[in-house]
């Protein structure tokens, strides 16, 4: 009998168990593990500026000569100045006409009148100043003012001549260069010595605003010498 009681205590035992839930026969539920996504980087590519290209690294600093001619025919020519100017002032006594110059004069008083000179919009008068010197024995054949050319940002100007060669142009000194060696525009001859050279201005018409570091003036100053010339 007390084996009966032992079975049957147990058995009442076991149910009150199972229906409790301490002998669940259902598996854990497991919290799915979340694995974190990966985002692709972009690869950053820094790139160096690529070096502006200079078109004469050679060039002469101003007041540099350079030489040209052979033998005893020998000179030697340089850039020695610059100025800007967005207009120019010019008289000549063989150009303004007695009304313009009564126009500008007080009355009885005529005098030579001035006329003023503007580029076209957007651009501006570069002055450009050469020496040509002979350093030979012998007369020299001179660089003419076509054989100055000026290169302003890759692009090529020719110079632009004043009316006649008693032109005087307000607040500026000298005459045209190329009246210094007797021909307005083609090519002279130097005599030999300092005191014989060609000192004087050529004029530019060029865009603004300018900038003398990349503004050089090119010369070809007889068949096989050429000469350049950085203005900053």
């Amino acid at each position: 009998m007390k084996i009966i009681y032992s079975i049957a205590f147990f058995g009442v035992l076991f149910i009150i168990l199972l229906f409790s839930g301490c002998t669940s026969t259902s598996p854990p539920v497991q919290t799915p593990t979340q694995t974190p996504t990966s985002v692709p980087t972009t690869a950053v590519v820094i790139l160096s500026p690529t070096p502006t290209a200079v078109p004469f690294p050679n060039a002469l600093a101003l007041n540099e000569y350079a030489t040209f001619g052979s033998a005893d025919k020998i000179g030697k020519a340089t850039i020695y100045g610059y100025e800007i100017k967005p207009n120019y002032n010019w008289t000549s006594p063989s150009w303004n006409s007695p009304r313009e110059q009564a126009a500008a004069s007080p009355p009885l008083e005529l005098q030579h009148g001035y006329t003023m000179e503007k580029p076209q919009e957007g651009n501006t008068f570069l002055f450009v100043y050469v020496r040509v010197m002979n350093t030979g024995n012998n007369a020299v054949y001179a660089p003419s003012a076509k054989q100055f050319v000026v290169f302003s940002d890759g692009k090529a100007y020719n110079y632009s001549s004043v009316y006649s060669s008693d032109v005087i142009i307000d607040k500026v000194t000298g005459t045209q260069y190329d009246y210094q060696i007797g021909r307005g525009g083609t090519v002279g001859y130097i005599q030999p010595g300092e005191s014989n050279k060609a000192d004087g201005y050529l004029i530019y018409e060029i865009p603004a605003p300018f900038s003398p570091n990349t503004t050089y003036v090119v010369s070809n100053l007889d068949y096989q010498n050429k000469a350049v010339w950085k203005l900053g």
